[in-house]
């Protein structure tokens, strides 16, 4: 009884071959998404590396960075949902990490770096993405395939960042 699965979706897959899978290793954020409790609270755990990395640039090229990691999340999740066989398995997370980015976005262009920044981001993204409210529950329910599996994600961030970003200007959180 340990923390990882011995196998994952429907093909079965063993860690193994899903960190040994370049884009099973991303989708999988990097192994985050292996747990078997809270694979997306542990995604955008792992997230946050990746967040204080990228937030070192100006706001151009994080914004950039972002927008890729998004983009191209939508086929690293199509892809990973295939070989899973598996539409939106738990253990993808590479949209918890876009997602995550895309909550901080609001904090390089609008509020002070700050360890308190990525706490609340941290905390604000994972309330909107575990308990879905409208619109985010009908775009996961709705949408199919890597772009549904991201776009959710997306949403949430926005509403995540924008909370932020208000809490920030009202100096309610800082």
């Amino acid at each position: 009884m340990g923390i990882l699965r011995l196998t994952y979706g429907k093909t079965n897959l063993t860690p193994k071959q899903i960190m040994t899978d370049p884009v099973l290793f991303l989708a999988f954020g990097f192994g985050s998404g292996l747990v078997k409790k809270a694979p997306g609270t542990m995604g955008t755990l792992a997230a946050i590396p990746v967040y204080l990395l990228i937030a070192q640039f100006n706001f151009w090229i994080f914004s950039l960075l972002t927008l890729i990691i998004t983009l191209v999340g939508v086929w690293i999740c199509d892809v990973a949902a295939k070989k899973l066989e598996v539409h939106d398995f738990g253990g993808i997370v590479w949209d918890e990490i876009a997602g995550y980015l895309i909550t901080m976005w609001f904090t390089v262009a609008f509020i002070p770096y700050s360890w308190t920044a990525i706490i609340e981001g941290f905390i604000l993204f994972r309330i909107f993405d575990i308990f879905k409210p409208q619109p985010i529950k009908w775009v996961d329910s709705k949408v199919e395939g890597g772009l549904g599996i991201m776009l959710d994600d997306v949403i949430a961030a926005v509403f995540a960042g924008i909370i932020l970003f208000f809490c920030n200007d009202l100096d309610i959180i800082y």
